[in-house]
């Protein structure tokens, strides 16, 4: 089935991040961010569409950006880990 994750992250540009994710394989179908830089959250969405939740975590778990200590690809990995919690 498909489902709609809304996660609220926390010290990035982006105000909103939707995962779109079948529960029977774990694919994401699709991944919104909202504000951040346009270009980087566009190409990381794509790359993400079509790979599973797990992969993507892997990958994007403990991304910084600049001084921050977080990031638009840190803050959808701590989304998807809500989402495998569930």
């Amino acid at each position: 089935m498909i489902k709609t994750f809304d996660y609220k992250p926390h010290g990035t540009c982006s105000t909103d991040i939707k995962v779109v994710y079948d529960d029977e394989t774990n694919i994401i179908e699709n991944v919104e961010f909202t504000r951040g830089c346009p270009g980087n959250t566009l190409g990381i969405a794509r790359l993400c569409k079509g790979r599973s939740l797990e992969e993507v975590y892997n990958t994007l778990n403990g991304v910084k950006c600049g001084y921050k200590s977080t990031s638009c690809p840190n803050e959808l990995a701590k989304a998807i880990k809500e989402i495998l919690a569930k």
